[in-house]
């Protein structure tokens, strides 16, 4: 499926849109975004307004069913990523789904039927695989081999208790299972799992625990992790969103070093070996998800090359965060959209 341009429509034209993924589409060559939509029109026609979009809509149908439109973002959460994803599919649009794809593997399964059987492409937004300084790190481990062989993987991220989860009655969707499917854990964790995925290859086995300690919303606020790759490496990562401070670390063992960097921010990716320890900072840019719109652009277009995020890599992660949270769920009779 070719096009010689990409026309855009945004389902669900909120924050993550503004500076993270908006602008990339009109700001990629051969792309340009036509249109937008969000349930409460008038913010959908401000932000038209804002960002010189020709048309926007408050019916996510309508904007499938314009003919203009060829490709489509999905940027609601995650509750409806399946619907609006099987909607653009039938229409035979391509889809792009931000992370995660979708509230669990079972529904990740039935986009990946639903494009294959229709050939319509289908990709997600996990972007720190097109990301300079993921890209870095991925040379730095496998081409310059700096840590020799990868041995095992720690990740780690804590963080203070947000404002904005303390008011019990005005809790964000990100935290409340009905819409998210989980907690912070499945919104920022599955960066770090996608990450690791996309370097060391799907992790084929996970198991973990679970707790509220908090108390301030009735998902998990903590997780525990294990988890092995096919190719033999083993891993460990550890999530907590009621610490005194921020801590953000990703660690690789290998044979002859060590590697670490963290999952957000632009901070230093250090290396310690033989050699000493050094220092390499790479800034991500203004508009953090064009580096992989721009691979879809290109994919889409028959140009060279092919996103690195798709429905399938996107799907593997949501199958490990089932694993790791499966048991919790059933401890506290939180099923995935009840």
């Amino acid at each position: 499926m070719t096009t010689p341009s990409l026309r855009w429509g945004i389902i669900g034209c909120g924050n993550v849109t503004e500076v993270k993924s908006g602008p990339a589409f009109s700001r990629t060559p051969n792309s340009s975004l036509v249109a937008v939509m969000r349930r409460d029109g008038e913010k959908a026609r401000d932000y038209a307004q804002r960002h010189g979009v020709a048309r926007w809509y408050d019916d996510a149908a309508a904007l499938i069913a314009d003919a203009d439109v060829n490709a489509v973002y999905v940027a609601t959460p995650p509750s409806t990523h399946k619907q609006y994803a099987l909607m653009s599919i039938a229409a035979g649009k391509p889809v792009y789904v931000e992370k995660p794809m979708a509230m669990d593997a079972a529904e990740c399964a039935a986009i990946i039927h639903a494009g294959r059987e229709a050939n319509v492409p289908v990709f997600v937004a996990y972007y720190r695989r097109q990301l300079p300084r993921f890209l870095k790190v991925r040379e730095l481990i496998f081409d310059q081999q700096v840590i020799g062989k990868p041995r095992i993987v720690n990740s780690v991220l804590h963080e203070p208790h947000h404002p904005r989860y303390h008011d019990p009655e005005n809790l964000p969707w990100h935290v409340r299972p009905e819409i998210s499917g989980g907690g912070i854990f499945m919104d920022i964790g599955c960066h770090t799992l996608d990450i690791l995925d996309w370097l060391f290859g799907p992790i084929a086995s996970a198991s973990g625990h679970a707790s509220n300690q908090l108390g301030a919303y009735p998902v998990e606020d903590t997780v525990a992790m294990s988890f092995a790759f096919g190719n033999g490496m083993l891993g460990t990562g550890l999530w907590h969103f009621g610490s005194y401070q921020h801590h953000d670390q990703i660690e690789v063992i290998g044979d002859r070093g060590r590697i670490t960097f963290a999952t957000f921010g632009d901070g230093p990716i250090r290396v310690e070996n033989a050699d000493g320890a050094k220092e390499l900072r790479i800034n991500n840019p203004l508009h953090i998800q064009q580096p992989l719109v721009e691979t879809i652009v290109a994919e889409l277009t028959g140009q060279a090359g092919a996103c690195p995020s798709t429905a399938e890599s996107g799907a593997r992660t949501s199958w490990v965060m089932d694993q790791v949270l499966r048991d919790y769920r059933r401890q506290t009779e939180q099923p995935i959209g009840a």
